[in-house]
């Protein structure tokens, strides 16, 4: 039998982490059958237009999970365990900054690179690493104690490492070599049973939830799985009717006429689960913890630096919109009415003005002869997009936006926390992390940059004409957080 590739290897630890997930955390179950229920009613309502940004078998068979982890180490392990499924560092988060709650993590995400493995199968990890030194949230004695408890622990075990270490030096496991490394994998993720200090957890728990739920325990778990759906909007009310309390809002982009742009992302709110509990007089008591949640995801198109600053200037000009109205509940609707019209006013609504003006990634392609408005093509790129000399094709965006994954976590947190924002906190970024990884974070800007210049070379090599090879390209600097 041939040897499991790494997208092999990487389909099937999804699809292993999500039967574990789906018996762990049943309301998981019930959003993957609602997530492919809407995804058939939107093919069979829009057809091929449904696939514009992806097709269905990919877009049904996607999923991102999202772990917590304590420390370098275990982050360093898990990025070799992810090395062996093709799964590669990209982007850096600093939720201690993007959340208004006390959240003391930062994160990156492991994930395919290649766009032809990213077509095979496009399973993420949002892994996220607690920062016990930032003085805004723990005191050098909790920080102490903190780190002797997580020093102690172990993840993962050598034979998982072992065989992670081969599957990222021959690109490939065998048979029995990948069994068992995916038993392991999955494994390692797996809720335990084993009771849980009560007094550590919740001298924790009042620093924050995050921490209780990374240190407090002896060992890791997913937090979240997410698979993606045609329409979110459509999945947020369904989840209501099935019972299912959502989070109060869609996190990210709102709902409007124009283009999908980015990341749109809900969740249901964290439910309750038992767990065992060891009192400080040795006593063994049941209780329920609130930690894990089911998300859901709706991607558009990956925008450009210059469209992640229009956005983040559009959020900004959405807030003080509302801060101008009068306080009360929050009012979702409103919200997504207010957003909506300010988008209308101040971004493209066709996906040609999104590529004409520079704010959103595409591949562009040679359009049949029988199709082009000319007889010779113009030579800069806004002319063979408008003289239909080339079809311009949308670049899925596979990350993440900083305040939409503050918010969910901030959404399913069971206490606000501390923050003591006149301490000084730790300096992290992209940098430090990819020491702490002994890998390199790649900029996603980067990449899909990469795949908009592969294409403008193929169609300046099919049309002859050299002053497009550079094409309409962003710069690397000055980039949003």
């Amino acid at each position: 039998m041939a040897p499991l590739q790494q997208w092999q290897l990487r389909a099937e630890f999804a699809r292993r982490l999500s039967d574990m997930y789906a018996k762990e955390v049943p309301a998981y179950g019930t959003l993957l059958a609602v997530s492919q229920e809407i995804n058939r009613e939107v093919m069979v309502d829009q057809g091929a237009d449904a696939e514009r940004l992806g097709t269905i078998s990919r877009v049904s068979a996607e999923r991102h999970g999202a772990i917590r982890l304590g420390t370098p180490r275990e982050m360093a392990q898990a990025a070799r365990l992810f090395a062996a499924m093709g799964m590669h560092p990209v982007g850096f988060y600093d939720l201690r900054e993007a959340a208004g709650s006390a959240v003391p993590v930062v994160s990156t995400a492991f994930r395919p690179i290649d766009p032809g493995e990213l077509a095979l199968n496009p399973f993420r990890v949002f892994t996220s690493m607690l920062v016990p030194s930032d003085r805004r949230f723990f005191n050098a004695d909790l920080q102490n104690r903190l780190t002797t408890f997580l020093d102690r622990r172990r993840l993962f075990p050598d034979e998982l490492l072992l065989l992670a270490d081969r599957g990222a030096a021959h690109g490939e496991l065998s048979h029995a070599d990948a069994d068992r490394f995916v038993d392991l994998a999955t494994a390692a993720f797996e809720l335990s049973r084993e009771p849980v200090d009560k007094a550590w957890y919740e001298e924790l728990h009042t620093v924050s939830s995050v921490a209780a739920d990374i240190g407090g325990v002896a060992s890791t778990h997913i937090n979240h799985l997410t698979p993606r759906v045609l329409d979110i909007d459509r999945l947020y009310d369904r989840m209501g009717q099935r019972g299912i309390t959502m989070i109060d809002a869609i996190q990210g982009p709102p709902r409007w006429q124009g283009p999908d742009l980015l990341l749109r992302q809900t969740s249901f709110r964290a439910l309750a689960e038992e767990r065992a509990f060891r009192t400080p007089d040795g006593l063994t008591t049941t209780g329920d913890l609130r930690v894990r949640f089911g998300e859901v995801e709706a991607r558009g198109i990956a925008a450009t630096p210059a469209g992640r600053q229009r956005y983040d200037e559009l959020s900004k000009r959405v807030e003080d919109a509302m801060a101008d109205r009068p306080s009360g509940a929050p009012d979702p609707e409103l919200r997504n009415s207010v957003a909506a019209d300010i988008w209308r006013e101040l971004l493209p609504g066709t996906e040609t003005g999104l590529a004409l003006d520079d704010l959103a990634y595409f591949t562009f392609r040679v359009r049949e002869p029988g199709r082009r408005g000319a007889a010779v093509p113009p030579h800069d790129l806004r002319g063979l997009i408008e003289g239909d000399w080339v079809v311009a094709e949308p670049v899925v965006y596979e990350d993440f936006l900083p305040r939409s994954a503050a918010g969910i976590f901030q959404s399913n947190l069971t206490s606000d926390g501390t923050k003591d924002d006149d301490q000084q906190g730790t300096a992290i970024d992209s940098e430090r992390m990819a020491g702490l990884l002994d890998a390199r974070i790649h900029d996603p800007y980067e990449l899909y940059e990469g795949m908009r210049r592969r294409s403008l070379t193929e169609v300046a090599d099919a049309l002859s004409i050299d002053a497009i090879r550079s094409g309409a390209t962003s710069t690397t600097s000055d980039r949003p957080a």
